[in-house]
């Protein structure tokens, strides 16, 4: 039986913290339960090896956070959370006439339930809890099956997800968006540089990463360095794409080479034109 993600409880742990500085970049209040001690044990460990990553965390929370509040603002009415893991969107951005889908793994999906159950007034039924084993079952299908609705467009989140899947299944999945779902649908999603997926790497900070998580039992397996023609192959005709240097500059005004984000990006990308206008 699959256990719940040792990382995603480490990244909520990180979430917790970066909302908790004296000005956060993101805002999460329900992290801290989610994480549990665990999280927090996992977090004080990477960062010895991965001192960055706190930062990171944020600054993917944040840009994911201000993406999704711009789709919505756009007249998106589905949000799609892929390998959702302790993802608490529905609760902090919900809105009257917005239906949030979270797609993961049963085991996953009850634990994190479980635990949000110890907040009082945790909006629940902001979301519609989806489980899928993503190596077993179809997630349009089961999406399809939960009121998801296919001809209407849609914004996916697909977030800390592709560096622990194979090439195939991250190029499945991308195939599967463009072929079954409205064209004006959006996918929103991260990953890091070929040779951190390849475990090519010399600088102690890039070992350290990959042997944090590898340790808890996700190792990443993919990585790759330019995005688009994959997008391209799979079906998607218009994109963005940033480093997370890029990112963390306008977002806090810094640049520093040795966080090593210019081998972490974050890509938007449709089928459609018309969704960029």
């Amino acid at each position: 039986m699959q256990q719940p993600s040792r990382t995603a409880r480490m990244v909520a742990a990180l979430r917790a913290r970066a909302t908790e500085r004296e000005t956060p970049l993101c805002d999460d209040p329900f992290a801290r339960t989610l994480a549990g001690p665990g999280g927090f044990e996992d977090a004080t460990r990477y960062e010895q090896g991965y001192p960055h990553i706190e930062l990171f965390v944020a600054l993917r929370t944040a840009l994911f956070d201000r993406e999704t509040r711009r789709w919505l603002a756009r007249g998106c009415t589905q949000v799609v959370l892929l390998g959702a893991g302790l993802d608490t969107r529905a609760a902090r951005l919900g809105r009257k006439g917005v239906r949030f889908f979270e797609v993961d793994h049963p085991t996953t999906q009850a634990d994190k339930l479980a635990r949000l159950s110890a907040l009082p007034g945790y909006p629940f039924e902001n979301a519609t809890y989806v489980p899928c084993d993503f190596a077993l079952h179809d997630f349009v299908e089961r999406l399809d099956s939960s009121g998801f609705r296919a001809d209407n467009p849609a914004l996916l989140i697909w977030e800390g997800v592709t560096y622990y899947l194979e090439e195939p299944a991250v190029r499945a999945t991308l195939r599967r968006i463009a072929e079954k779902l409205h064209p004006s649908s959006v996918i929103l999603f991260d990953h890091v540089g070929k040779r951190m997926g390849q475990g090519n790497v010399r600088d102690a900070s890039s070992i350290a990463a990959r042997d944090g998580v590898a340790e808890m039992g996700e190792p990443v397996v993919f990585g790759i360095d330019h995005v688009l023609p994959m997008l391209y192959e799979e079906g998607f005709r218009h994109a963005r794409c940033a480093s997370f240097d890029e990112i963390a500059l306008n977002l806090t005004g810094t640049y520093d080479r040795a966080r090593t984000f210019r081998f972490q990006h974050a890509v938007v990308a449709s089928v459609a034109e018309d969704v960029w206008a």
